[in-house]
């Protein structure tokens, strides 16, 4: 049966069938234009016209559909991204340019098969959270035109979740790309700073600015992440990924949740049980939760727009402002210009603030492997949003504008429908944050929070059962790299025993019980202030071993084995399905006066027999 695109879903499981199955990349690429045509939520400031798109298409002429991650995948770009031979306004005609060349990541994703449709409406400046402060007009809720997008990055994520186009790039400073995710049902990504090249991007705020990606799964965002994270050196501020360590997504995992007095929900009652089920949600899937002290992210987060750091986004477009102050909107000029006065003594005195604020967060990640917040404790209708910009705008800004300035990397995620109040039907988000670089445990996680809600895709008929998971048997290329090592402990490293603390206190984390292959000697060794088995292995007479796997960073494995005394060792050891890992090992002289414990095939056994 011919496939109708009409009924296509954009997401990339979906369109990687329709292509296989021979879909001509042109005949999808027009059924996305033809679903854009009648722009009412004001998501786009220039959508690509036929000619305009045509040098995308001809590229992928004669290439094969699995050969690029990205062939013909329709996306958007918030327009303070540079896209080649097309004017980028950041929301503002009169600062409009035209680039010879497309940003450095937009260069990646089409060079990955990927097919700009246009460029999405957004608050001028990247200033703003809601998407009204446009003069392109305030971008719509894709569920009701009655509410804000969400912003600055709204057109980017109202064509998403309309859709219209698979993956969109936004940015994020204070929020942009979660904020317009949680109000429009989508997956928001604010990578770690760096991740992303921000070379033909115009800045807000310089040095805690982030491109951003919106998503229908997290699958989905992983795939893009995988293909955009390309260290540029043209960027002063690019990092290449770091080793996220151990991978906490799969459980047991310990996540931070404010406090009662830390939460504010904007008198949205409705959006109080939501967080309520997505705590218990996680707890479903193996997340302890452990109340924290949310005071000290709030107090760096009003550092952002009551500190100095205000002043870089008047330095971004110094020239410009001072020039044309009228072409700027009233708001945006408002908070633009109120950086001009800062000074510089100010600003060493708010980053000293910042470091000490820092290092307080920092501290509760010896306590928990992610933080759960509300993505935006409510949201507001359009009108009310023009009548009150600045302080509801703010509002919308209580759980994400610390992110950036403390170096985290976050993920917004669905987490449901508003059933009653002024906003019912409307969806609602939490936020999942971890320290940088732990990018990819949180879009595993994220991914299966998702799934855990009987969800659509966005503001489609699409539903998110019938696109495939994350798979985690591998990591996507280009980007973060787990950096682990898996130890095998037989005895005082166990779980609950007298040294499982030189384990935990490096941040390892327990994958399982497992047994050895009945391959070794067991023995309890003579001396030592305290009792340690020893495992030999042996071509006869030998058992399985009791065992557990744990997953340690690979930074701390080396002083974890210079602890290690004499007569032991760490080698690889056979695991009873045949696979070998390291593990404890004894040297065969270093039996010599313990007991044959062997029959017992457990540490905790003889323990238990000899107490």
């Amino acid at each position: 049966m011919p496939l109708n695109l009409e009924d296509l879903s954009f997401d990339l499981a979906s369109l990687r069938a329709a292509y296989a199955a021979g879909t001509p990349v042109r005949a999808v690429i027009a059924e996305a234009m033809r679903r854009c045509a009648s722009d009412a939520p004001h998501a786009f400031i220039h959508r690509l016209t036929d000619a305009e798109i045509e040098p995308y298409l001809a590229h992928l002429d004669g290439v094969d559909t699995a050969s690029l991650p990205l062939y013909g995948v329709p996306f958007a770009i918030k327009d303070n991204i540079d896209l080649a031979h097309i004017p980028t306004t950041a929301g503002c005609p009169e600062y409009a340019y035209t680039p010879t060349q497309s940003a450095f990541l937009v260069q990646q994703l089409i060079a990955a098969g990927a097919v700009p449709l246009g460029k999405a409406n957004l608050d001028q400046f990247a200033t703003g959270l809601n998407g009204t402060r446009s003069p392109y007009g305030a971008c719509r809720n894709a569920f009701n035109p009655d509410f804000v997008s969400g912003g600055s990055s709204s057109g980017s994520a109202v064509s998403v979740a309309k859709g219209w186009v698979s993956f969109s790039l936004g940015t994020d400073t204070a929020g942009s790309g979660r904020v317009p995710a949680s109000f429009n049902n989508l997956i928001g990504l604010k990578p770690s700073l760096g991740l992303l090249s921000a070379t033909g991007v115009v800045p807000a705020c310089r040095s805690v600015d982030t491109v951003s990606i919106f998503a229908l799964t997290a699958a989905d965002a992983q795939a893009v992440l995988a293909v955009a994270a390309v260290p540029d050196e043209a960027d002063a501020f690019s990092r290449a990924a770091k080793p996220f360590g151990v991978d906490f997504s799969a459980g047991p995992f310990r996540f931070g949740v404010p406090r009662p007095q830390d939460l504010n929900f904007f008198g949205n009652d409705a959006a109080i049980g939501l967080f309520a089920q997505s705590i218990e949600r996680l707890h479903a899937l193996g997340g302890t939760a452990v109340e924290i002290d949310l005071t000290p992210f709030l107090d760096a987060a009003r550092l952002l727009y009551e500190g100095p750091w205000v002043a870089e986004r008047y330095v971004a477009i110094q020239d410009f402002i001072e020039a044309q102050p009228e072409a700027v909107f009233p708001p945006v000029r408002t908070i633009i210009q109120g950086g001009k006065t800062k000074t510089a003594a100010e600003a060493f005195a708010a980053s000293y603030k910042l470091k000490a604020f820092k290092r307080v967060c920092d501290a509760v990640w010896q306590d928990v492997d992610c933080l759960l917040t509300p993505t935006a404790g409510t949201i507001y209708r359009i009108v009310d949003m023009q009548a009150d910009p600045i302080r509801l705008n703010s509002n919308l800004g209580h759980y994400t504008n610390f992110m950036n300035l403390l170096d985290y990397a976050a993920v917004a995620v669905p987490a449901g429908f508003q059933g009653s109040g002024d906003a019912q039907g409307l969806p609602w988000g939490v936020t999942l944050a971890a320290p940088a670089f732990k990018d990819v445990p949180l879009l595993r996680l994220a991914d299966r929070f998702h799934r855990a809600q009987a969800l659509s895709l966005g503001a489609t008929s699409a539903t998110l059962a019938d696109t495939p998971a994350i798979n985690t048997a591998e990591l996507p290329k280009g980007s973060n790299t787990a950096g682990t090592v898996k130890v095998a402990v037989c005895g005082a490293h166990l779980s609950g025993l007298p040294l499982n603390w030189q384990l935990t206190q490096r941040g390892a984390r327990l994958l399982g019980a497992v047994q050895s292959a009945p391959e070794y000697k067991f023995y309890a060794l003579a001396g030592g202030p305290v009792q340690r088995p020893g495992m030999v292995r042996v071509k006869e007479g030998g058992a399985a071993i009791d065992m557990e796997v744990w997953e340690l960073p690979a930074e701390h494995f080396g002083s974890f084995v210079d602890g290690i005394p004499a007569p032991l060792g760490i080698g690889k050891v056979k695991l009873a399905d045949g696979s070998w890992v390291s593990g404890f090992v004894c040297e065969a002289v270093g039996v010599e006066g313990g007991t044959d414990i062997t029959e017992l095939g457990s540490w905790r056994e003889w323990l238990a027999k000899n107490a």
